[in-house]
């Protein structure tokens, strides 16, 4: 059974559009110990877990499979972005509420 790291890894090879010798040649190892990894025929020790996630520039949680936000930028990209539309829309509300006071008086 190929487990969610494998997955990960191989989908986070072909993203970056790698082959497995070139991505094995700069993580170090063997082509055939990265075609094991991928494949689920081996599984890594934590240190090529870490050396994986800081390769890749992914969270540890997203290569075992426990999110689907690859990275914490990510996460705060995306909280960013929610944090501008509610002050876009607390603008609106303050605007609304300025011409509402205006037309009252």
């Amino acid at each position: 059974m190929i487990s969610a790291f494998s997955r990960a890894l191989s989908s986070l090879r072909r993203e970056r559009g790698l082959s497995q010798r070139q991505a094995a040649s700069e993580l170090g190892i063997s082509q055939a110990l990265l075609s094991h990894y991928e494949n689920g025929l081996r599984e890594p020790r934590l240190e090529f877990v870490v050396q994986v996630c800081d390769y890749y520039g992914v969270t540890a949680d997203y290569i075992l499979g426990r999110s689907e936000k690859q990275s914490s930028s990510q996460e705060l990209k995306e909280l960013a972005h929610g944090l501008r539309e509610l002050s876009h829309m607390a603008d609106q509300l303050v605007e609304s509420s300025s011409e509402t006071k205006d037309r009252d008086a």
